[in-house]
C-alpha cells in the first residue's frame, strides 16, 4: 500500500487474501516462539536448575531468562502484527467491495473511468419540453469524497440544463447525474482506503523492534501500549463477528467455531469483549479477565475522582488476590466499572464441576475492598465446605448489577434490572458445563434474594437451576415457594433469629406505623392485617410455614444492634468460623446433599 498515493486502480487490484496468508504466516511465527519460550523456561531453565549448583550456572540461567524474554516478546508482537494484517483486510474489504460495484456500474452504462479517476459519458438525444429531439453533449465528472450540495450536470458557465426547448440553454444529459455518482463513490473508496491504511501503517510502524534488540522488562511494558494501539485500529474486525445478542449457547457454539488463531486474538487483543460474555468456557474468560484487567486498572487511574479510586483499589486487591495460590482455584469470569462496579469470581471450575452454585450478594454490595475481604470469602467458603461433601464442586459470587443502597433498598427496581442479566449468566453456566447433568443452585442473601426471586419469575425460571437458597431475606417478590420455579422441597430458607432483615415489616404494616406511633403502630398494623405475623417488606415471609420452603438451621445470632440498623447475625450465614451450622447446610444443599441438612420450625 501506499498511504496518500493509493490509486482506484491499485485499491481495484488489491488481493485481501494476501494480508490474510501474511498474517497467518505471522501466526505461525508466534506460534513457534511460544513454544521455544515455554522450552527454555520450563525444560531447559528447569533442567539447569535441578542439576548445576555453580555461579556459571546462574549465568547460563541469567541468559535463559533473557532468551525467554525475547522469545515472550516475539511471541506477542508476531500475534499483534497478525492481528494488525487482519484487521487491515477485513476494513479494506468494505472500500474494495464499494469501488469494485461502482466500476461494474460504470461498465454498465457504457461510461469510461479514466486513470485520474473522473468519469466521461457518451452524448445523447434527448426530448425537449416541446417534443423537439435535441443533441446532449457528452462530458466527464471529477468525483469528490464529501458531501456534494449542488445538484450535477450544470452546462457551461453554470446555464441552467433545466428547460433544453429553448435557445440559449444547453440540454440536460441523463448520464451527467449517474456519471457524477459513480466518480464520487470512486472517489470516497479510494479515500476511505487511503484512511485505513494510515492508520494501520502507523500501528504497524510502531510494532517494529530495532535491530540487535535487548528485550528488557520495560519492553515487554511497552507491549500494553502496543496491544492498545493494535486493539483500537483493529476492534471494529474483532468486534462484528461476536455474538452480543445472542443466546449463551450460540455464544458457545460461536466460541467452538472459532480457530486456535481466532480465539488468541480475541484473548490477547480484545479479552473485554469476551471476558464477560455468557456462554464462552470459564477458563477462556478468566484468560481474557485477567489480561483486561491491568487495561480496566489504567483506565480508572487516569479518570481519577473517588469513585474511580474505590474501584482502582478493589481491582488491585483482587489482583493480589489472583496472583496467589488458591483453594479451590480462583477463575475471573467478568470485571468492569459500569454502575457500582462489577465483578464475578468462581472457586473452582464451573465447565468442570459436577455441582455449581452462583451466589447474589445484597445491600450496599460494589466493587470495594469489603467486596474482596468480605462477600468473594462467603463464595470461597461455600466452595470448600461443598468440596467436603462432594469434590466436584465450585461456588460463585455473581456482582452483575447494581446492589441497592440505603436509599434503594426498599424498592424492586435493582432486583427487576439484574434478574435478566442472572438469567443469562446461569444460562451460560449451563451452555459450558461438561457434566452430562450438572446440579446448580441459585442462592440469594438479603436483597439478592429479592434479585434471585424475580429472576425465578421471569418465564421459564433460573435457567438449569434445581435448587433456591435464600438467605436472610426481606422477601422475593412472591408468597409461594413452589412460585420460583422449582419444587417446594427445593426451596430452603436461612433465617436467623435476630436478623433484622428477617423481620422487617410489610407496607401496609410500615405505613401505619408511620401513622401511629412507629413500633407500637406497626405491632398495630400487623394486628389488623397481617394476623399470620408471616408478612415481610417484598410478600410472605420464606422462613413461614404459609410460603412452604425447607428451613434449615442457622446460628441466631447476637442480638440486635439498634444503635447501627443492623444485625450481625444477617452477615454471618456463609462464615463457617462464626455459624458453622449455616454453613454446613449451604455446602450440603450446593453439593447436591440436601437430604442431610438440618431442619429447624417454620415461624
Amino acid at each position: 500500500m501506499t498511504g496518500a498515493s493509493l490509486t482506484w486502480q491499485q485499491l481495484r487490484d488489491l488481493k485481501l487474501s494476501e494480508f490474510q496468508e501474511a498474517g497467518d504466516a505471522w501466526h505461525q511465527v508466534s506460534g513457534r516462539s511460544d513454544s521455544d519460550g515455554v522450552r527454555v523456561e520450563r525444560a531447559m531453565s528447569a533442567r539447569l536448575r535441578e542439576t548445576q549448583k555453580s555461579e556459571s550456572a546462574e549465568a547460563a540461567l541469567g541468559r535463559l531468562r533473557r532468551l525467554g524474554r525475547n522469545f515472550r516478546y516475539v511471541h506477542t508482537e508476531s500475534g499483534l502484527v497478525r492481528t494488525a494484517l487482519n484487521g487491515l483486510a477485513a476494513d479494506l474489504a468494505e472500500p474494495h467491495n464499494r469501488l469494485k460495484q461502482a466500476l461494474a456500474d460504470a461498465a454498465a452504462l457504457n461510461f469510461t473511468v479514466h486513470e485520474d479517476g473522473s468519469v466521461s459519458y457518451p452524448a445523447v438525444d434527448v426530448e425537449d419540453l416541446t417534443g423537439a429531439t435535441k443533441r446532449a453533449p457528452g462530458s466527464s465528472a471529477r468525483g469528490s469524497s464529501r458531501l456534494r450540495l449542488e445538484p450535477p450536470g450544470l452546462g457551461a458557465g453554470g446555464r441552467s440544463p433545466l428547460y433544453p426547448g429553448y435557445d440559449g440553454f444547453t440540454p440536460l444529459n441523463p448520464n451527467a447525474a449517474k456519471a457524477q455518482d459513480v466518480a464520487d463513490r470512486i472517489a470516497r473508496a479510494v479515500r476511505s482506503a487511503r484512511e485505513i491504511d494510515a492508520r494501520y501503517a502507523r500501528t504497524l510502524d510502531g510494532l517494529k523492534a530495532e535491530k540487535g534488540l535487548d528485550v528488557t522488562e520495560a519492553t515487554l511494558r511497552d507491549v500494553t501500549r502496543d496491544t492498545a494501539d493494535v486493539r483500537g485500529q483493529a476492534g471494529r474486525y474483532l468486534g462484528e463477528d461476536v455474538p452480543d445478542g445472542k443466546s449463551p449457547a450460540e455464544r458457545k457454539r460461536w466460541w467452538d467455531g472459532l480457530t486456535d488463531e481466532q480465539r488468541r486474538e480475541y484473548l490477547e487483543i480484545a479479552p473485554d469483549l469476551v471476558g464477560g460474555l455468557d456462554g464462552i468456557p470459564a477458563v477462556a474468560r478468566d484468560e481474557a479477565n485477567r489480561t483486561y484487567l491491568p487495561i480496566l486498572m489504567d483506565e480508572l487511574r487516569r479518570r481519577g475522582g473517588d469513585d474511580a479510586q474505590t474501584k482502582l483499589d478493589a481491582l488491585r486487591m483482587i489482583q493480589d488476590t489472583l496472583n496467589k495460590p488458591s483453594d479451590p482455584p480462583m477463575f475471573l469470569l467478568g470485571i468492569g466499572d459500569e454502575g457500582n462496579g462489577r465483578a464475578i469470581v468462581a472457586y473452582g471450575n464451573p465447565d468442570t464441576s459436577k455441582n455449581v452454585s452462583a451466589y447474589v450478594p445484597g445491600l450496599g454490595t460494589k466493587l470495594d475492598g469489603e467486596f474482596v475481604t468480605d462477600t468473594m470469602k462467603r463464595a470461597q467458603d461455600t466452595a470448600r465446605g461443598a468440596r467436603r461433601f462432594d469434590p466436584s464442586s465450585s461456588a460463585i459470587v455473581w456482582l452483575g448489577y447494581d446492589a441497592p443502597g440505603f436509599a434503594t433498598v426498599g424498592l424492586k427496581g435493582d432486583a427487576e434490572r439484574g434478574a435478566p442479566a442472572y438469567n443469562e449468566f446461569m444460562a451460560g453456566l449451563g451452555a459450558t458445563n461438561q457434566n452430562q447433568d450438572p446440579h446448580l443452585t441459585a442462592i440469594g442473601h438479603s436483597y439478592g434474594s429479592l434479585t434471585v426471586g424475580t429472576a425465578a419469575r421471569q418465564a421459564g425460571g433460573i435457567p438449569g437451576a434445581d435448587d433456591v437458597i435464600l438467605l436472610g431475606s426481606p422477601g422475593v417478590g412472591v408468597d409461594r415457594a413452589q412460585d420460583l420455579g422449582v419444587a417446594k422441597e427445593h426451596v430452603f430458607v436461612g433465617a436467623a433469629d435476630h436478623d433484622l432483615v428477617t423481620h422487617l415489616p410489610s407496607k401496609d404494616e410500615a405505613l401505619v406505623g408511620s401513622l401511629f406511633g412507629g413500633p407500637t403502630g406497626i405491632l398495630l398494623g400487623r394486628d389488623l392485617l397481617d394476623r399470620g405475623d408471616d408478612d415481610v417488606w417484598f410478600g410472605k415471609d420464606p422462613a413461614s410455614e404459609a410460603f412452604g420452603a425447607r428451613r434449615f438451621k442457622v446460628d441466631d445470632g447476637p442480638r440486635m444492634l439498634l444503635e447501627l440498623g443492623l444485625t450481625d447475625a444477617h452477615s454471618q450465614y456463609f462464615t463457617p468460623e462464626l455459624d458453622p451450622e449455616s454453613a454446613n447446610n449451604i455446602a450440603r444443599i450446593v453439593a447436591g446433599r440436601s437430604e442431610r441438612i438440618t431442619t429447624e420450625e417454620h415461624r
